[in-house]
């Protein structure tokens, strides 16, 4: 079956990401299209990138990245929960992202974000990281107000519409995290036959 791992991208005391992820790891559960879990950065205890090569090289080296990379390259998938700090993503995602390269290529991502104007700007930068990781990103994607959805900004209620809108992202997501999986067994037989 697909696996679709749903990523907690902030590690900040007190973040908002938890509640949102587990609300979208809730509705998701309920499918039936996938076998969903959540990830939390946090647990990961990830340093800034401390890996002397190149992710694209994949050597790495320091046990934090080898247990980081084997759960990422479990996946079919991903939802990427992010905060929007700065017109961007958290710096915690970024460098979880960035420690890793093969792991992500021909798989999926979807997006829920939050901010005052929804996170918006935090996927929009994240879609050009997928883009350079090989990773499909879906159209669709969760945009969730810190004025509409959140109560005094950190108790998160969100409104009884954004459950479509993580369904309709869903839909996108479990379909592409399926049709790419041609995809990279092609590319693991190719590896194979070359040796590498």
């Amino acid at each position: 079956m697909t696996r679709i791992g749903i990523i907690i991208g902030s590690t900040r005391p007190g973040r908002n990401g938890e509640a949102v992820a587990r609300w979208v790891h809730d509705i998701a559960t309920k499918r039936g299209d996938a076998e969903y879990e959540l990830v939390d950065i946090k647990d990961f205890n990830l340093p800034h990138l401390d890996e002397m090569a190149p992710p694209s090289l994949g050597q790495y080296t320091q046990p934090h990245t080898l247990r980081w990379a084997d759960k990422i390259a479990s996946f079919d998938g991903y939802v990427f929960v992010t905060p929007e700090y700065n017109h961007s993503t958290s710096g915690a995602l970024k460098n979880a992202i960035d420690f890793l390269y093969a792991e992500w290529n021909n798989k999926a991502a979807g997006f829920v974000s939050y901010g005052s104007v929804g996170g918006t700007r935090a996927v929009e930068h994240l879609r050009l990281v997928a883009a350079e990781l090989q990773m499909a990103d879906v159209r669709a994607q969760v945009a969730l107000s810190l004025f509409t959805d959140f109560e005094n900004f950190s108790v998160f209620k969100p409104g009884a519409h954004q459950e479509g809108a993580v369904n309709t992202m869903l839909d996108q997501l479990a379909a592409w995290s399926g049709a790419l999986a041609t995809l990279r067994a092609g590319s693991t037989m190719a590896t194979a036959q070359s040796g590498t």
